[in-house]
């Protein structure tokens, strides 16, 4: 890293850790897969929010090669049905994984959802809940995550999915003229601290990841 992101990464750690989160910073995402699976118990039921990030670093196929039971509806073959089974299931998991759209340097968390589950997880119901973090994902403040969320997070997510809505035809967010159901924006959480009962560790790596 250079020195402006070195800081950018001190200033975001300092600020996280005061809003009540615990807060890591690892290089690489073989670092983050490590420190990751030390803290997840081996026999622990894990919830896997939609994260590209959580599969880019290689922790779904770590846990389940270890053994983890894993509550995952993104695993392929599931019917739509099973699908939602395992997001209604997700926050009653031991531990929920996921990463945020956003990370502000005051210490916030700011995130997108379609159904809301994996914000709901993330806010309550998980015992702990570990956030996988790239650095391109750094922002300024929440006006900026909320930007960063519709014309980068949501664009991508969106053409990745293959949806017709308009961020994904055009890469750019069209708010008004966003009228599909299937929209990526239904919901939009800002964790400012975290939450009384939620155990949040976030680990920021030193990385592009996830969208």
């Amino acid at each position: 890293m250079d020195e402006d992101t070195e800081r950018i990464v001190e200033v975001t750690l300092e600020n996280l850790q005061k809003n009540g989160f615990a807060a890591f910073y690892v290089p690489s995402k073989e670092e983050a897969l490590r420190k990751v699976l030390a803290i997840i118990p081996a026999d622990a039921k894990v919830g896997v929010g939609g994260s590209v990030t959580i599969r880019e670093i290689g922790l779904v196929e770590a846990l389940d090669k270890r053994g983890n039971h894993l509550v995952d509806h993104w695993r392929i073959g599931l019917s739509s049905e099973e699908a939602r089974d395992a997001r209604h299931n997700q926050p009653v998991s031991d531990i929920f994984l996921s990463s945020s759209n956003a990370v502000t340097m005051d210490g916030k968390l700011v995130n997108a959802d379609g159904t809301g589950n994996r914000v709901a997880a993330m806010i309550f119901g998980p015992r702990k809940v570990i956030i996988v973090v790239g650095v391109n994902k750094i922002v300024t403040d929440v006006d900026e995550g909320l930007k960063r969320i519709r014309n980068v997070a949501s664009p991508m997510n969106a053409k990745r999915l293959g949806s017709k809505s308009p961020c994904a035809l055009t890469g750019t967010c069209a708010e008004d003229r966003c009228e599909v159901p299937w929209r990526l924006c239904h919901v939009i959480v800002i964790i400012e601290r975290r939450p009384s009962e939620t155990d949040t560790t976030v680990v920021l790596v030193g990385e592009s990841l996830g969208y």
